[in-house]
């Protein structure tokens, strides 16, 4: 005998035939798992977010000494003959430099001031960085020029690893890695922000150095093609305190046949 199939016609009874209750049962329970799994599934396969700080919100007001080599930093005192060099960065996608212009109007020479600047602090992995966003938030503190250690030369060395902007990478963006923030940081070396060379491997310095010409001078356009692009670069190794720099020819960076493990 043909079995009875069941038919639901909501303006008659309103009511639901036994058998399609229990598959409208299965189809939400199946559905919510699929839900649930799926959610569980992608959360696992994102990446970490970075231990690291942008303080947006808030700023600081740092007091130290300036120099600008290789790029524009402020010597600030940690504890008893203990420095850290907090590189300076400008709003958006541009360097420093522009928010140092009026100062710079009524200081011909700024290397060795004291300087106070108010800004959003960024730190990442043992750097320091600070966005300016106002260059009224820049002042000088005493006129007398003091004396900026000179950094010791390491060496000649060679690495592998990839050119970053520190300061999407460093905090501003989380994640400041994926194919995306490859253009980003094109684009903010371009505008001035510090080019930094993050090595791949282990080695007795460290996993970053700020990268300059063999003059220790700004490199930022030079080294444009090769940002996001594993890379072997040799160089000279500088050490300035808590900040290495890497001097290097940029006809002597060789690229890498393989994909990007920072900007994949």
């Amino acid at each position: 005998m043909k079995e009875k199939k069941e038919f639901f016609v909501p303006y008659i009874d309103g009511s639901l035939g036994s058998r399609t209750k229990k598959t409208l049962k299965r189809f939400v329970l199946l559905s919510i798992a699929m839900v649930v799994l799926g959610a569980l599934f992608f959360g696992i396969s994102q990446n970490p977010f970075a231990n690291s700080t942008f303080e947006l919100t808030s700023e600081t007001k740092i007091v130290g000494i300036f120099h600008e080599s290789p790029y524009p930093m402020l010597r600030v005192s940690v504890a008893k003959n203990n420095f850290k060099n907090i590189l300076l960065l400008g709003f958006g996608k541009f360097g420093a430099n522009p928010y140092l212009k009026k100062i710079r109007n009524e200081v011909s020479d700024l290397n060795g001031k004291k300087l106070a600047i108010e800004g959003n602090l960024i730190y990442y992995n043992g750097k320091t960085l600070i966005q300016i966003t106002d260059q009224e938030k820049v002042t000088l503190v005493d006129d007398n020029t003091q004396p900026v250690p000179n950094p010791k030369i390491l060496g000649k060395a060679s690495f592998q690893g990839e050119i970053i902007d520190p300061k999407c990478y460093f905090g501003v963006m989380k994640p400041g890695a994926g194919k995306i923030h490859r253009s980003c940081a094109v684009l903010c070396i371009s505008g001035g922000i510090p080019p930094v060379f993050a090595v791949a491997n282990k080695n007795a310095f460290g996993p970053y150095f700020l990268l300059t010409d063999l003059s220790g001078n700004a490199i930022n356009q030079a080294v444009l093609p090769f940002v996001g692009k594993p890379a072997k670069i040799k160089g000279i190794v500088e050490k300035k305190e808590d900040w290495y720099a890497l001097k290097i020819d940029v006809s002597d960076i060789v690229p890498q046949d393989k994909s990007s493990e920072i900007y994949k």
